[in-house]
């Protein structure tokens, strides 16, 4: 058979980027850790000594690192003076929206390599607590500027009713609440309701607890180490799944559990990671990345809960709608999204 020239050096050409993504990616959380880039916008067009000097570095390291940054594009390189800086859109990406949690995130899950090729061949599960420890910090990272943006300003005011309810005084429930960003989100925006975030990680229910402290909002949220299947109390206004149900094995049987613990004309917000219901209509680079979190995160998640259905990071629209239905829910909507998440409403 013979070899389109073209289509090889093509698959070669990716393959260079993703290889250099790699390396470039664990040099991305190296500048997080370090405080590289704050001093970088803080100094604005310096050289690599002046930024080794502020950050207590070692000058040819950081001159290595600049340069990597710059080829990424990361960082920008102004041949005529030899100096580095952030360009506006840098400074925001990198700082602001705090794309660093992304990296982070994205190399606590390959340290489970090992762990992950084994489970292909027995077919076990890997729960979220078995990976690195700094998976947590970054899931939170990776996804509170999106809520920050989105949640208050047009998420909540898409749902039937609720924002009222929540003006006036709700009781509001976080499933799978993690480290707590979406809760305080609410409860800065909503002082007259009542919050609970429910996570099975104690550690994270621990950092969550201490965030709400720091925000000033501890006196309107608990946090409580539950899971998404047995957290109690009933009559919730608004229960809501951010980012989670997708990783859980019974979404069915957790569903029923919420349309249980809902009052009178609650509602159930989901929100998932967007996808097409096709496969084909994913195979874009918003598909890829779910798609390979997904293998490493959610589906080994699942496997190693009961039931196990392992919805998977892309499960769409459609199989969504189909676990609420079995649950016994009657109405179900998208009512909104983003180029990165599905924001569905389903209400009994």
């Amino acid at each position: 058979m013979a070899i389109d020239q073209a289509k090889l050096q093509a698959l070669l050409g990716r393959a260079v980027v993703d290889i250099g993504a790699n390396f470039h990616a664990a040099l991305v959380v190296t500048g997080d850790k370090l405080g590289l880039f704050r001093a970088l916008r803080e100094l604005g067009p310096t050289t690599p000594a002046d930024l080794a000097k502020r950050t207590g570095t070692h000058e040819r390291y950081i001159r290595e690192w600049l340069s990597a940054m710059a080829a990424g594009g990361y960082v920008t390189y102004e041949a005529g003076t030899a100096q580095f800086s952030l360009s506006e859109e840098q400074a925001l990406a990198l700082l602001d929206a705090d794309l660093p949690g992304a990296f982070v995130l994205a190399q606590a899950t390959v340290k489970s390599e090992p762990r992950i090729t084994e489970i292909f061949r027995s077919g076990e599960g890997m729960g979220w607590h078995e990976h690195d420890h700094r998976l947590f910090e970054g899931t939170e990272r990776f996804f509170r500027p999106g809520y920050a943006v989105n949640l208050v300003p047009a998420w909540i005011p898409a749902l039937e009713g609720v924002q009222a309810k929540l003006e006036k005084g709700g009781r509001v429930a976080d499933i799978g609440c993690g480290h707590g960003s979406s809760t305080i989100l609410m409860a800065k925006a909503f002082p007259a309701s009542r919050f609970v975030g429910f996570d099975y990680h104690g550690p994270s229910i621990d950092s969550a607890r201490q965030a709400a402290k720091r925000e000033g909002v501890g006196d309107r949220i608990a946090f409580e180490v539950a899971s998404a299947k047995d957290y109690p109390g009933t009559g919730y206004d608004l229960v809501a799944f951010f980012d989670s149900l997708h990783d859980m094995g019974d979404p069915v049987g957790i569903a029923r559990h919420v349309r249980q613990s809902l009052a009178p004309g609650g509602t159930w917000l989901l929100v998932e990671p967007f996808a097409h219901d096709r496969l084909e209509e994913n195979l874009n680079p918003v598909g890829r990345m779910y798609y390979a979190a997904s293998t490493m995160l959610c589906t080994p998640n699942s496997l190693s809960q009961e039931v196990g259905t392992a919805l998977g990071a892309q499960a769409g629209e459609a199989r969504l709608k189909k676990v609420a239905t079995e649950a016994g829910f009657t109405r179900f909507r998208r009512a909104a999204e983003t180029p990165f998440n599905l924001v569905l409403e389903a209400r009994p």
